[in-house]
């Protein structure tokens, strides 16, 4: 029997990545993919994924926000199977919004699983879909006969999933990383925003592997080398000053014994220069399997990955508040990409049970990413190769195709047929536009209408700035729009604020500090209370806002009111008292949610 999952816990150190730097335009969410010979049922696939997490709870998470880490939390939410609604890889970790981080739909004889990067790496998406694929085969077919073969080792404990390898196996390095030559970067015409182009083609394991043998390489080495070959095709003799550099994933569960279904990870960045080292086939791919025989090392990856942790275990980013961690995380990434030319990521082979083959023609994956990616798996003889990029182009594409064939290699290319999403546009943020721009055109008229008329009367620059002040609380209630909780902390930090600023700014009655300071911390407390009896919060999941809230509320007016600068102090001891007693209360009744609250916020 399996013991329980984890309430929360900590993200692992490729997660922390994914988490700070994803958006919109990068999404940092893949999709693996399976299509049958067969047309899938929606209910049988609800009951098969209901069914997979039972195996694999750990992706029951939502992602949650601390002082100084994002972490991963259990969840109660449920996810329901769809037809494809939306574009490939679109954003799953949505910033304020509970949701699960991981999304299953269908269309034709595909099934698709989309995950968030943060949850889980390439391997942990292979296990999910693979157990996911056996029980919707195993629900549409047991009446024929066909087993329930179990493919996760019994003695894996639901702890053996949630470990994160990369601590376990982490050791301090002193070594300085190397400088490295700056590479060449794809400048291709861009597509619309939003728009992620793919570009799938299916070829023969054997005659890749035949192929590969004949060269005495691994197939990884082979696709490298065509892979580098078929972007130099489009350099032109001023771009060959600069290597042409590929990131490569590597699974460490090769290297580290591990069940995690974590992200555990690394890469080598194997690269060649074509200006100074020519461009002949068999050059660039006896470079090529040199490097990956020096860096494919439990040694050397062991190295890589002690370095990239190191940077984690620093005291000084360790200790860094969230939000400029994030922007130092940031900042590293786009920095590092101008080390890396392309993707490449070879999932290796999906292996299922001899009985359930009959049923499956094919595996595929492909990802979101600022570069082109090109990502690899095979089911029995297919070989699935997957092209993403968010260029206008497919000249990449095309070469290497040629290649392959120039290789002997047949390459059959698949049109992946999707539906027209039928999501609502960016309605929402349409409007908000609008409103913004109604809100411009208010002010420039009042100043307009002010310097035509009445040039010595100031009054239009008050009219501004409360047109001004109103636009703010209206953006920021749109933007944290998804955690009417953590909205309402907001307006309350802006509303007083804002309340005070304006008090100063004309002369000073002190109707800001007196009044509304007092008032609005009560209204706020109350409204919270309010929203979480309505959308039925856990006192996990409203703490960290009644703390705020009420210690705002205590502290702030006490400060005032020690200091003499509130003159009428009725209403202010009223709130002092009360946010005071309601954070008592918290500590008293919800001792244990409290402490546990306040560990996973300020955990470094």
């Amino acid at each position: 029997m399996q013991q329980k999952r984890a309430y929360w816990r900590k993200l692992d150190n490729a997660a922390k990545l994914f988490s700070a730097t994803s958006n919109k335009k990068d999404t940092r969410v893949f999709r693996f993919y399976c299509v049958l010979k067969e047309e899938v049922s929606q209910g049988k696939l609800q009951d098969a994924l209901e069914k997979t997490l039972v195996t694999y709870p750990v992706f029951l998470s939502v992602m949650r926000k601390g002082l100084f880490w994002h972490y991963l939390e259990k969840s109660q939410l449920r996810p329901v199977v769809r037809k494809e609604y939306k574009e490939p890889c679109s954003n799953l970790y949505i910033r304020d919004k509970k949701s699960l981080l991981f999304e299953v739909t269908y269309y034709g004889k595909r099934i698709n699983f989309e995950v968030f990067h943060a949850l889980t790496d390439g391997t942990g998406a292979t296990e999910f879909l693979r157990e996911l694929v056996k029980n919707y085969l195993y629900i549409s077919h047991k009446e024929e006969g066909l087993p329930d073969v179990p493919l996760l080792d019994e003695n894996v404990t639901v702890q053996d999933q949630e470990n994160d390898s990369f601590s376990k196996y982490y050791s301090e390095v002193k070594k300085k990383k190397e400088k490295k030559p700056r590479a060449f970067q794809l400048k291709k015409p861009r597509k619309e925003v939003g728009m992620l182009q793919v570009n799938e083609a299916v070829l023969s394991v054997k005659d890749l592997i035949a192929r590969s043998r004949e060269l005495g390489v691994s197939m990884t080495v082979f696709l490298t080398t065509i892979y580098l070959m078929a972007i130099h095709r489009e350099m032109t003799k001023q771009q060959e000053k600069h290597p042409v550099v590929l990131m490569i994933p590597v699974n460490l569960r090769k290297f580290f014994p591990s069940d995690s279904m974590l992200n555990f990870f690394n890469w080598i960045e194997p690269g060649y220069h074509f200006g100074r080292d020519g461009g002949d086939f068999e050059k660039v791919l006896g470079h090529v399997k040199a490097y990956f025989e020096k860096e494919l090392t439990t040694e050397q990856i062991a190295k890589h990955m002690n370095e990239l942790i190191a940077l984690e275990m620093h005291p000084i980013l360790r200790l860094a508040p969230l939000e400029l961690k994030n922007l130092c995380i940031k900042a590293g990434a786009r920095y590092a990409e101008k080390d890396v030319t392309a993707i490449l990521s070879n999932m290796s082979a999906v292996h299922m049970p001899q009985e359930y083959v009959p049923y499956i023609d094919r595996f595929g994956v492909f990802t979101s990413t600022p570069k082109m990616e090109l990502c690899v798996c095979s089911f029995g003889d297919k070989l699935s190769l997957g092209f993403t990029s968010r260029y206008d182009t497919i000249n990449i594409q095309r070469n290497f195709y040629r290649i392959l064939k120039e290789q002997g290699i047949n390459v059959e290319q698949v049109q992946p047929e999707y539906p027209e999403p039928d999501v609502p546009g960016e309605l929402e943020i349409k409007v908000f536009r609008f409103y913004s721009f109604l809100c411009l055109a208010a002010i420039v008229a009042f100043v307009a209408a002010d310097f035509t008329f009445h040039p010595e009367i100031q009054w239009p620059l008050f009219t501004a700035a409360g047109i001004g002040s109103m636009w703010l609380a209206s953006w920021i209630g749109f933007i944290k729009r998804y955690n009417l909780m953590k909205n309402a902390m907001w307006q309350l930090i802006i509303v007083s604020v804002g309340c005070i600023l304006w008090d100063v700014f004309t002369g000073w009655h002190g109707w800001s500090v007196d009044f509304v300071l007092p008032i609005v911390c009560m209204s706020i407390l109350l409204s919270m209370w309010i929203i979480t009896k309505v959308q039925r919060h856990t006192a996990r999941e409203y703490m960290i806002y009644f703390v705020m809230a009420g210690g705002y509320g205590a502290i702030l007016p006490l400060i005032l009111l020690l200091t003499g600068v509130i003159k009428l102090p009725i209403i202010s001891v009223v709130c002092v008292v009360i946010c005071f007693l309601f954070l008592a209360a918290l500590v008293i009744f919800k001792g244990k949610e409290f402490r546990e609250e306040m560990h996973k916020k300020f955990h470094v």
